[in-house]
């Protein structure tokens, strides 16, 4: 019972229901896929790599949400949701949860050693990010989702250096700018989840206080998610990796387009306090996720897809005149 009482609390200081946001360090793998069999290069070494990137990503975020829950504990502690976390509530002491947090980058790195100095010096980009956005970026409107959503295009950068692919650019602003969406959804979710609780004394640390000024962040930050993710689906790059199966990617945006809706619908209504949750909870979301990947993985590797393609659509852009 003592054993259950220590290591419960531990689990929750280390998030690992977060861990989800790494997959951002798998599209380098999952899309260079087709180029990498066609040159024959041995697969299975590429993913180990992959993997190792995405477990170090994951132990080096868990420190610092142990670390970073230190530094915000008196103000968790008058919020609805975050005062149940393991140092606000004092179930941790502080000293320990950053001993904690301390270990768990240190193990990180470790990982990443095996696998190549570049994604060591990636992780040391995303560390030093953190420590910046942990001593006063979090309390800047606007920097702080800009630092958080930079942190997820270095996890994508993170899965290219891993397996020593290019990575393209409008693939890294397109993960940089969903990311920008999804940070100033969280800002939405914790403004109404401390209207719906009624806890009138609760304020945005970066003084995301006017739904109006939060809605035009949201507005610019889905388009430009959108746009980007177009912009790489009918890129010259994709066309060289792909031919005209990336056609499929394009295909994909209105799926695309509903899952950022859904997004906005329930943090506005104050029905999730996270787009995790929302991707939880929500089943819509997680038809659209699921149809996204399905989707994907279709385009990528079954036979044919690029025959039917190549009948229906004009040639885009990269491809043969």
């Amino acid at each position: 019972m003592e054993i259950n009482a220590l290591i419960a609390p531990l689990i929750r200081l280390m998030r690992p229901g977060d861990w989800v946001k790494n997959v951002f360090v798998l599209p380098a793998l999952i899309f260079s896929l087709p180029a990498l069999l066609a040159e024959e290069r041995p697969i299975a070494p590429l993913a180990l790599n992959t993997a190792l990137a995405f477990i170090a990503f994951c132990l080096l975020a868990s420190g610092a949400y142990a670390i970073n829950d230190v530094v915000d504990a008196s103000k968790d502690r008058r919020h609805p949701v975050k005062r149940r976390r393991p140092v606000a509530s004092g179930v941790i002491p502080p000293a320990q949860a950053v001993i904690i947090g301390a270990i768990l980058i240190v193990a990180a790195l470790l990982i990443a050693s095996t696998v190549g100095r570049l994604l060591i010096a990636t992780l040391l980009c995303y560390a030093a990010l953190q420590a910046c956005y942990n001593l006063g970026i979090k309390r800047v409107m606007l920097v702080d989702v800009v630092a958080l959503a930079t942190g997820f295009a270095l996890r994508a950068t993170a899965g290219a250096v891993a397996i020593r692919v290019q990575i393209s650019i409008w693939l890294l602003l397109c993960v940089f700018f969903l990311c920008l969406y999804l940070g100033f959804i969280k800002r939405l979710c914790d403004l109404c989840s401390a209207a719906a609780a009624g806890d009138s004394e609760w304020k945005s640390p970066a003084g995301y206080d006017d739904r109006i000024e939060l809605n035009w962040l949201l507005g610019v930050s889905a388009v430009l998610a959108i746009v980007t993710y177009l912009m790489y689906a009918l890129s010259e790059h994709a066309w060289d990796l792909f031919g005209s199966r990336s056609i499929g990617f394009a295909l994909l945006s209105p799926v695309v387009m509903i899952t950022i809706h859904r997004f906005y619908r329930r943090a506005s209504r104050g029905t999730s306090d996270s787009p995790l949750a929302a991707l939880i909870e929500d089943r819509v979301v997680l038809i659209c996720v699921l149809l996204f990947a399905a989707g994907v993985l279709a385009s990528l590797y079954v036979p044919y897809v690029q025959d039917v393609f190549d009948r229906v659509f004009v040639a885009g852009v990269g491809s043969p005149s």
